[in-house]
């Protein structure tokens, strides 16, 4: 892929954000003029992502260099691998928390003895995001 394209494809993707909301901040905002302009956007940048996609795949293939494009696939997935399991085990642990710690604060508000027991299943939420993160780190190791 040349510079000229990848350049075309950015400015496909920022025309594609900013033209729609551009659209509706411009005119009324009504509850149907944002429907349309996200629609717009979801499919100019969905639509730029598989042009993208296709253009970047559609190179000759050289079977020279395989051994060396595996190994670094490998170490690539293995990064991805280790940033989900951060991420998805944060996001999970803030949802967690979320829900926790307002059934605590509400159980204190109504019984202040109830407090050591709340923060226990407060900490037990926050522990999901330790063990993400721990999994990353052996993953990390691994790599």
């Amino acid at each position: 892929m040349t510079l000229t394209v990848k350049l075309l494809l950015v400015a496909a993707l920022v025309l594609g954000i900013i033209v729609p909301f551009g659209y509706f901040l411009k005119g009324e905002r009504s509850k149907k003029r944002y429907k349309r302009a996200l629609g717009a956007n979801v499919v100019f940048y969905f639509g730029a992502f598989t042009i993208a996609a296709i253009m970047l795949f559609s190179g000759d293939p050289v079977y020279a260099a395989e051994t060396t494009a595996a190994a670094s696939n490998a170490t690539g997935f293995g990064y991805i691998a280790a940033a989900l399991s951060t991420g998805l085990s944060c996001v999970g642990g803030g949802i967690a928390v979320a829900s926790a710690a307002s059934a605590a604060l509400g159980a204190i508000s109504e019984d202040s003895s109830a407090l050591g027991k709340s923060l226990i299943f407060v900490g037990l939420a926050e522990g999901v995001c330790l063990y993400g993160l721990i999994i990353s780190f052996m993953i990390l190791g691994k790599l």
